[in-house]
């Protein structure tokens, strides 16, 4: 199947985990402001997102991946061969919600968070970013918890190690490519109130996508990586 923007004025996205909370929110904001969307879900169970396309046929479809599996990735890369995007971002990841330290955690459980995180998002630009246009953007979802400067009290340590891993990775990929004249984008969106997120985060989906979008849509056309929080703030490494 091929996907283009549907008219000069827009633009088409390619946004990778958008089942529920922040990449369903940007799906919405994007078909919202006139964008073609095509969202990723992991597997063949009906979605939030479901919904949203049933509500705007025109301007989201559905694709499937799980970013874990690398023949995935392949099949869904081969599926867009013939596609242009004006933006990828890759919102999927997952979270140990315990506060075991990383000397106690089961190996296995730190392998999962560690390549849905790191390895995951890696294998998707990796594999898609030949479609996306040369004044595009390619972004991922970060964390201020990945900042290793800003880590001064420690716990989620799981987690913050695999958003630390998913920023040097980047930073490998835009050392590789230092000559790319697309936008680079490491996305810190604070703390939200999803399912990631939980109940007790000060700021809600609603809120907090329009203004990472707006970050988004304001480094089109600025080559080079960036490691920005939703309201554009620099975050350091």
């Amino acid at each position: 199947m091929t996907y283009q923007s549907p008219d000069a004025s827009s633009g088409t996205a390619l946004l990778i985990g958008a089942s529920r909370g922040l990449g369903l929110g940007m799906a919405a904001e994007f078909a919202k402001r006139g964008w073609r969307v095509i969202a990723t879900v992991r597997d063949d169970a009906r979605t939030e997102l479901h919904d949203l396309v049933d509500a705007h046929p025109d301007r989201i479809a559905i694709e499937t991946v799980d970013i874990a599996m690398p023949e995935q990735v392949a099949a869904l890369r081969d599926r867009l061969a013939l596609s242009s995007f004006d933006l990828l971002f890759v919102n999927a990841g997952t979270a140990n919600m315990s506060d075991e330290i990383a000397g106690e955690i089961a190996t296995e459980e730190y392998a999962r968070v560690l390549v849905t995180n790191a390895l995951g998002p890696m294998r998707i630009i990796e594999a898609c970013q030949h479609l996306v246009r040369a004044d595009g953007l390619i972004g991922v979802m970060s964390s201020g918890q990945g900042s290793i400067t800003n880590n001064t009290n420690g716990l989620h340590e799981v987690y913050r190690s695999s958003k630390a891993a998913l920023n040097q990775l980047i930073r490998s990929y835009a050392a590789r490519h230092a000559d790319d004249p697309r936008a680079l984008v490491l996305m810190a969106p604070g703390w939200i109130r999803t399912r990631l997120g939980g109940p007790k985060a000060p700021v809600g989906v609603e809120e907090s996508v329009p203004l990472i979008v707006d970050v988004m849509l304001g480094r089109l056309g600025k080559p080079g990586l960036a490691f920005l929080d939703r309201d554009g703030n620099t975050v350091p490494w």
